[in-house]
């Protein structure tokens, strides 16, 4: 008998379009969206004002959350789609506060040494949807959907972002099989190319799907 607690994962930078990706292959596939944590972090002010002082502590905090939604969801037993990973907070951000000097050496090992025992006990995702654009492309994208709190996003963050996805879809692979998906070629706006995705991914997952799928009317995010 085939599982049907099928978990798909979206990784990508910001304004790539993983909120909106969690929302049309949840509704077309009839499976449950796990979106970010929308509380406020405590330590957001804090990290803000004194980023070495505080980075380990808000990375610790963004890790316990994930890891809260990542045993969540595979406990429910129903087949889901979420947007964004808890390797995601250890292999991108965490790496980046450390190797910009954010985050110490003494602190970082202790951080990784954590997040390798939560993910002892926790199942991987069936699939990675790895989620890819320029840095052009993302700034307009980001500028088109004008959150307030994203006006300020450095380019060259962005670009470190990048590089550091990049480096970790190979990482990736060693986990869990991965969709490689390039948001410049792939028109995710295109109901043939949703229509396409989304019957990819059910056939990488081993998902009976229910036809016919609805509209998509995918956007990026």
């Amino acid at each position: 008998m085939r599982r049907q607690d099928h978990f798909v994962a979206i990784a990508g930078n910001i304004g790539v379009g993983k909120t909106r990706l969690t929302t049309e292959l949840s509704r077309l596939l009839g499976w449950v969206p796990y979106f970010e944590p929308v509380d406020v972090n405590p330590y957001l002010d804090d990290f803000y004002r004194d980023m070495p002082r505080w980075s380990f502590h808000l990375q610790v905090y963004f890790l316990s959350k994930r890891f809260m939604m990542h045993k969540e969801l595979v406990e429910n037993g129903v087949p889901c789609v979420q947007d964004r990973s808890i390797y995601e907070d250890a292999e991108i951000f965490a790496r980046i506060l450390h190797s910009s000097g954010q985050m110490d050496d003494r602190d970082f090992e202790n951080y990784l040494d954590l997040y390798k025992v939560m993910t002892l006990y926790l199942r991987p995702p069936d699939l990675i949807i790895c989620l890819r654009a320029t840095v052009d492309t993302l700034v307009e994208r980001i500028s088109q959907r004008g959150r307030d709190c994203e006006k300020e996003i450095p380019r060259a963050y962005l670009e470190t972002l990048n590089d550091a996805y990049e480096a970790w879809w190979e990482r990736a692979g060693q986990l869990t099989q991965l969709l490689q998906v390039d948001t410049e070629t792939v028109d995710l706006l295109s109901e043939d190319a949703m229509r396409d995705l989304v019957e990819e991914v059910a056939l990488r997952v081993g998902y009976q799907m229910e036809l016919p799928l609805g509209e998509p009317g995918l956007a990026p995010d």
